[in-house]
């Protein structure tokens, strides 16, 4: 059985079950009106469209008819079940509105109505209205929800134009949703479904987000999120959405404060929950957009099927400055535009008047002759992972009608091209006969080359996701810090190197420590943050030294005793930082970090939902800008990656609240971790 069934099978049963918010047998609106400046109006008109499909009654106090036809004075009045009711009456109002609904048997309420929560006593409320309505087998969606969109099933109780198609919207702003659908109709695209989830009383964005991995009409999803309540269930829907290939945009915005473990630790300074939602994206086979126009081309493009074969692209221009910006935006974005080869070049070379490179200049073949885009693009798509095509193309016909049917015809080719290769289109014409054929043939036709390319890159990264397996997050408490000697026993138990040491109270013990290993040593006091406390003392060489170092960092740091340890006296190696921490939404979460005690000045940092393994952690250290001096840079030898990789999946597996290795030494022949901050930590729902 596969997520996705799960997911299904688990929202198809008892008060889980959304039917009737998405296929009701009838629906009834309340605070109907014949206004267009009002809700009531939007509701009504929207319920109407789809009585073909369903029993429509409107409510009005004043009764009498709105938008044609009559309306009861309440829901009294209706005299027969309804499926969905939405609601759309002053805040004091809504709790009584909400009641009658459950009365008359609606198994499913939408409450557009806002500021409900913002009443006294208006969170009580809503909790209890909630509890009724799960009492009653019933699902209640709002309030302050700008309501949903069904496109297939004709039913529409929002405020806006919805064009249909094949991209689903979830979302947690009314007004950022209703953007995306706009933007989606703008791409010749547009919704088949579409929630606005209000303040998520009861239905949640996830328990949505899982019933669209089963919704036919559904090829794509955008996600707009201000919180993940249910981080459980946003991450296995977001997997069973990745089984039933449908890919998944994350928009997000905000951020969060960092948990208290993760606050006494670089590793909290270092990271955001941004940084954190990326990593569950990652884990579940999602991607993250910047803004909504990024998420609707990219959601657009995902959805017409565009999948990469490879993030190495040749950019077809008209124009060489348009390919050149076309090349620095690509290779912004992350993705490679390298020469082409020597035969594809030999046979463009026949055909064009400039040596070809990548990108592409036509250098006015395409005005001369427009079928020169077709064959272009088809002799460079063997080598490509997508084509993209940028410039003037597009608005010929648009220009000069006469030149309409020869464009046309190309636009035509071009598509047939797209059934063997991924080709997106950056066109100066918005839209236009070509354009239009090229909407309609599949490829998705952009008016500027970042979101082209942005959208290419986009794609890429979802082909290259895989969805892993993640523990159920579990409230973690910051719990006790453990001495700096406990901390390097736990490191060895989970089998990464730490140095020789011991702990000295006196300054003979110190020597005598020092002198049972050869070359240099270090005197440490046990504190969270030794270095900025002064309370680190490097390259203790004679006896002398050590005890002076000891008695000074006792005196004057008020201890009764400190770490004598061994110091890593290895050439050539390379800092790192390796932590773990307790992220209050998405739970352990492992950071690797450039720069040792320098890595916040780097701000060179990678983080994954935690555990990883070995090959994750490979890949979470070829993300770092740092990466080279880690293979070797400016003749140094290159450090023990899998040694470095070992190590930080073991940190990952740590049963502890909080740990940070910092630094991590690595080095030719392995790695050693030279100073460690481990917090134990317990369950939140356990005392401390």
């Amino acid at each position: 059985m596969t997520a996705a069934d799960t997911v299904a099978g688990q929202a198809a049963t008892g008060a889980d079950d959304l039917s009737a918010l998405w296929q009701p047998r009838s629906v009834a609106v309340v605070g109907a009106s014949d206004n267009p400046a009002k809700w009531g109006y939007w509701l009504a008109s929207g319920a109407l469209s789809g009585r073909d499909r369903r029993a429509v009654h409107l409510v009005n106090h004043r009764g009498g008819r709105v938008c044609g036809v009559p309306a009861a004075r309440s829901l009294r009045e209706v005299g027969e079940p309804v499926d969905l009711t939405a609601v759309v009456v002053p805040a004091t109002a809504v709790g009584e509105t909400v009641t009658g609904a459950l009365d008359l048997g609606s198994r499913a309420v939408l409450v557009i109505t806002d500021g409900v929560q913002r009443l006294p006593g208006g969170p009580a409320l809503l909790r209890d209205l909630a509890r009724r309505a799960r009492a009653a087998g019933a699902r209640l969606l709002g309030p302050s929800s700008l309501g949903i969109v069904d496109s297939a099933q004709e039913l529409r109780l929002a405020w806006g134009h919805f064009a249909p198609g094949p991209v689903a919207i979830v979302t947690q702003s009314g007004q950022v949703g209703s953007e995306l659908a706009h933007l989606l109709h703008r791409h010749g695209s547009g919704v088949s479904r579409f929630a606005s989830v209000g303040v998520q009383a009861d239905v949640t964005s996830e328990e949505l987000l899982a019933g669209l991995a089963a919704h036919p009409g559904t090829t794509a999803v955008i996600c707009y999120l201000e919180g993940v309540r249910d981080a459980a269930g946003f991450l296995s829907a977001a997997r069973a959405l990745r089984e039933a290939g449908k890919p998944l945009v994350v928009l997000a915005a905000g951020d969060s404060a960092a948990g208290s473990a993760a606050a006494r630790s670089h590793t909290g300074a270092l990271t955001g929950s941004m940084d954190v939602l990326d990593a569950a994206c990652r884990a579940a086979g999602a991607v993250r957009a910047r803004t909504p126009a990024e998420a609707a081309a990219l959601a657009h493009t995902l959805a017409a099927g565009v999948r990469p074969r490879g993030d190495r692209i040749v950019i077809v221009s008209d124009s060489g400055g348009q390919g050149a910006l076309a090349a620095d935006v690509a290779t912004a974005a992350g993705l490679r535009v390298t020469p082409l080869g020597s035969g594809t070049r030999a046979r463009l070379a026949e055909t064009l008047p400039a040596v070809p490179g990548n990108p592409v200049d036509l250098a006015g073949a395409g005005e001369q002759d427009l079928s020169s885009y077709a064959a272009v693009a088809e002799a460079v798509a063997p080598e490509a992972g997508a084509v993209v095509l940028t410039g003037y193309f597009g608005r010929f016909g648009v220009d000069s009608p006469g030149l309409r049917e020869a464009e046309c015809a190309v636009a035509h080719r071009l598509t047939r091209l797209a059934r063997t290769v991924p080709v997106v289109v950056h066109s100066m014409a918005e839209d236009g006969p070509a354009v239009d054929v090229l909407v309609r043939g599949g490829i998705p036709v952009f008016a500027d080359v970042e979101t082209t390319l942005r959208a290419v890159a986009g794609c890429v990264r979802w082909e290259r996701a895989v969805a892993r397996d993640v523990p159920t997050p579990d409230p973690v408490g910051e719990g006790e810090r453990c001495s700096y000697l406990a901390a390097r026993d736990m490191l060895r138990e989970a089998g990464i190197p730490v140095p020789e040491a011991g702990t000295a109270r006196s300054a003979d013990e110190a020597v005598a420590l020092a002198a049972s290993w050869p070359g240099a040593t270090v005197l440490k006091a046990d504190l969270d943050h030794k270095t900025e406390a002064g309370g680190v003392v490097l390259g203790l060489r004679t006896a002398g030294e050590v005890a002076a170092a000891h008695r000074d960092l006792t005196a004057r740091l008020g201890l009764d005793s400190v770490v004598v340890e061994r110091m890593d006296e290895r050439a050539g190696v390379v800092e790192v930082l390796v932590g773990l921490r307790h992220d209050p939404v998405f739970g352990r979460v492992v950071v690797v970090s450039s720069g040792g005690v320098e890595a916040e000045l780097w701000r060179d940092t990678v983080l994954e939902l935690a555990p990883v393994d070995e090959a994750e952690a490979t890949a979470m250290l070829a993300r770092l800008r740092g990466h080279p001096r880690l293979l070797g840079w400016r003749g140094a030898p290159g450090v023990d990656i899998p040694a470095l990789a070992r190590a930080i999946a073991a940190v990952s597996r740590m049963p502890v609240a909080t740990c940070e290795i910092n630094p991590l030494r690595a080095g030719a022949d392995g790695v050693l971790a030279v100073d460690a901050l481990v917090f134990r930590g317990h369950s939140e729902e356990e005392p401390a």
